[in-house]
C-alpha cells in the first residue's frame, strides 16, 4: 500500500497526454500532489511518521537533484482533504525517474510505518499540477511561508487558456505587488495535468494565517474596482465553482 501511495504515482503520470510530456511545452515545473483523508486522532502519529520515517528518502532525493523540493501539509481549514504530500520537479522525466525508486526504497525499508501510516490515512486522491513561467512569484521550489491557501477551481475546459490569460494580465500583478510588499511570501497559478474535478489552482502563502486572510481581503477589495473588476467577473464566468484549504506547511525540504 505505501508503495502505492508515495512511489506509485508513475502509472498515473504515463495516463497524461503525450502533449504534456513534451519538453517544449511551457511549463516549468511539474507538481505531484497526494491529498489524503486521516482519522484526525491519528493524524500526529502520521505526521510522525513523515517526518522521522519517510522524510529522510526524500530529503536524499532533492540532495541527490531527483526531484526539486518536497513537503507535508496539513489542514488547517478546509474541506476532506486531512494532509498533503507535494513532490515537485523541473520535468515530468526527473519524476518518472525518481518515483518507483523513492517507492521501492520506503516500502523495503519502513513496512511496519507504512501500514500504521496507511491505517491513519486510508484514502486519497492524487494530481499533476503544471506551473507555467510568469504564473507564480517565484520558481516552484523556492521557499515558501508557514501558511498557506489554496483555492481550486472547476472550469470550463474550453476556456481554461483564456482564465490563464486573465489571471496573467489583471491578478499577477496584484499577487507579485503583495509579495514585494512582502504581506505574501509567494504565490502560484498551476492548471491540471492529472487528477479530479478541480482543473485551476491559486495558491499562495504567507508567514502567519491571520496576515494570509488580511492580505486575501484586501486583494478581493482591489479586484472588485476598476478595472479589474470586469477581468474578475470573467474569471468567475469560466471558474464558477471553488473549494478553499488553508494548510499549515510542517515540512519542506528545501
Amino acid at each position: 500500500m505505501i508503495k502505492r501511495i508515495f512511489g506509485g504515482f508513475v502509472a498515473v503520470m504515463v495516463l497524461a497526454p503525450a502533449a504534456a510530456l513534451a519538453q517544449d511545452e511551457p511549463a516549468t515545473a511539474y507538481i505531484y500532489v497526494t491529498y489524503f483523508e486521516c482519522n484526525p486522532s491519528g493524524e500526529a502519529r502520521a505526521d510522525e511518521i513523515v517526518k522521522r520515517n519517510f522524510g529522510p528518502h526524500y530529503d536524499a532525493a532533492v540532495a541527490g537533484g531527483d526531484i526539486r523540493s518536497w513537503s507535508w501539509l496539513a489542514h488547517f481549514v478546509g474541506g476532506k482533504w486531512r494532509r498533503a504530500l507535494v513532490l515537485t520537479a523541473s520535468n515530468m522525466d526527473d519524476l518518472l525517474d525518481s518515483a518507483g525508486a523513492l517507492g521501492e526504497i520506503i516500502e523495503d525499508a519502513t513496512p511496519e510505518a507504512g501500514r500504521v501510516f496507511t491505517e491513519v490515512c486510508d484514502a486519497h486522491e492524487d494530481y499533476i499540477w503544471e506551473a507555467s513561467a510568469g504564473s507564480a512569484s517565484a520558481e516552484v521550489g523556492s521557499e515558501r511561508g508557514p501558511a498557506g491557501f489554496s483555492m481550486y477551481l472547476q472550469c470550463d475546459q474550453n476556456e481554461e487558456e483564456k482564465a490563464d490569460q486573465i489571471v496573467t494580465d489583471s491578478i499577477a500583478p496584484i499577487y507579485n505587488r503583495q509579495v514585494a510588499e512582502g504581506n505574501l511570501v509567494s504565490w502560484g497559478w498551476l492548471r491540471h495535468n492529472v487528477g479530479g474535478q478541480w482543473r485551476r489552482l491559486l495558491t499562495s502563502t504567507a508567514a502567519d494565517h491571520k496576515t494570509m486572510m488580511k492580505t486575501r481581503a484586501a486583494i478581493a477589495k482591489e479586484l472588485r474596482s476598476g478595472r479589474t473588476e470586469r477581468a474578475l467577473r470573467q474569471l468567475t464566468e469560466i471558474c464558477p465553482v471553488h473549494s478553499d484549504y488553508m494548510w499549515d506547511i510542517q515540512i519542506e525540504t528545501p
